[in-house]
C-alpha cells in the first residue's frame, strides 16, 4: 500500500505541476502574442487531466467485480481515453486552422517572454519527469502493476512536452535574432500535428482492445507452439487472447492430452499457467479433452 501512496503523491505532483504551468503558458501565451505558446498550453492542460483521470481510475478500476459487471471496472479507463483523444483532436483541428491562417499573416511576437515560458517549461516538466523517473527505478519490483504502466504513460507525456518545449526555445531563440515571427506559426501547425498523430495512435490502440483485438505483443503462433511443447499436451484448441485494459489479458482454451494421471495434469496446468502469466495472460479458462 505505500508503494501505491507513493506512486499516486507523484502522479498528482505532476498532475498539480501541469496544471498550474498550463494556465501560466495561456496567460504568457496571449501576452506574447505567441499561438505555439497557446496551442502547447492546451496540450500541457491535456496532459494534466490525462495524469488526473490515470490516478482516479487506478483507484477506480480496484473496485471489486460486481454482479452487473463480472470483469470488474478496468474498462472504464478505456471511456475516458477515447474521450481525451476527441478532445486533442478538435483542439489539434483548431490549432491547425489558426495556424495557417497566422503564417500568411505572421504577427510580432514577443520573443524574449516566449524564451522565458521555453525555459520554466523546459524546467517544469523536466522536474516532473524526475521525480516519477526516480520513484519508478525505487519501486522497480512494481514493474508489472497498472500504477508502473500509469507512470510510463505519463514520463512519456512530459518527455515529450520537455523536448516541445526545446523546439518553441530554439524558435524563440531565431525569432529574436531574426524576426522571422511566422516560425511561430510553423511551431504551432508541428505541435498540432504531433498532437493529432498520438490522439488517433491512442484511438487505435483503445479500439483494438475494445474490440478484443490479441495484445501487440503477444505473438499468438509462438505462443501457441510453447504450448504445445508442454508435456501430454496433444494438441491445441480453440486458442483466443484478448485484452481487458490493455495491461491485463484473458485467454480461453481448450487442450487435448494424452494422460490421465492426476498429478500429471497437476504438473501440467501449472506448467500451462507459468507460460501464459509470463505473457501477462491473469484470467485463464482452460477446458481439458482426454484423448484415452
Amino acid at each position: 500500500m505505500k508503494t501505491g501512496n507513493k506512486t499516486n503523491k507523484q502522479l498528482s505532483l505532476a498532475f498539480f505541476l501541469n496544471l498550474f504551468f498550463a494556465v501560466i503558458e495561456l496567460v504568457g501565451g496571449i501576452l506574447t502574442n505567441s499561438t505555439a505558446i497557446i496551442a502547447d498550453a492546451f496540450h500541457d492542460f491535456m496532459d494534466a487531466v490525462a495524469i488526473g483521470i490515470a490516478v482516479y481510475m487506478d483507484k477506480f478500476s480496484k473496485k471489486p467485480a460486481s454482479l452487473t459487471f463480472t470483469y470488474g471496472y478496468r474498462r472504464f479507463a478505456l471511456l475516458s481515453a477515447i474521450i481525451m483523444s476527441a478532445i486533442l483532436l478538435v483542439g489539434a483541428a483548431f490549432m491547425l486552422y489558426n495556424g495557417f491562417i497566422f503564417i500568411n499573416k505572421p504577427r510580432e511576437i514577443n520573443s524574449l517572454g516566449m524564451l522565458g515560458l521555453a525555459v520554466l517549461g523546459i524546467t517544469v516538466n523536466g522536474f516532473a519527469f524526475l521525480r516519477i523517473k526516480k520513484g519508478n527505478e525505487h519501486e522497480h519490483h512494481h514493474a508489472h502493476t497498472s500504477h508502473d504502466a500509469n507512470s510510463k504513460a505519463i514520463m512519456l507525456h512530459l518527455l515529450e512536452d520537455v523536448l516541445g518545449w526545446i523546439a518553441v526555445l530554439l524558435g524563440a531563440i531565431v525569432m529574436y535574432f531574426t524576426n522571422w515571427y511566422w516560425i511561430d506559426s510553423v511551431l504551432t501547425i508541428a505541435i498540432a500535428l504531433f498532437i493529432a498523430y498520438n490522439a488517433l495512435r491512442n484511438l487505435y490502440d483503445t479500439f483494438a482492445v475494445l474490440l478484443q483485438a490479441v495484445p501487440k505483443e503477444i505473438d499468438l503462433q509462438k505462443l501457441t507452439t510453447e504450448l504445445s511443447q508442454i508435456n501430454h499436451i496433444t494438441k491445441i484448441n480453440d486458442l483466443k487472447v484478448w485484452s481487458m485494459d490493455g495491461q491485463q489479458h484473458i485467454a480461453t482454451l481448450k487442450i487435448q492430452v494424452n494422460t490421465a494421471n492426476v498429478e500429471e495434469l497437476i504438473v501440467l496446468n501449472e506448467q500451462l499457467h507459468t507460460l501464459l502469466n509470463n505473457y501477462k495472460v491473469t484470467d485463464i479458462t482452460l477446458q481439458i479433452d482426454n484423448d484415452i
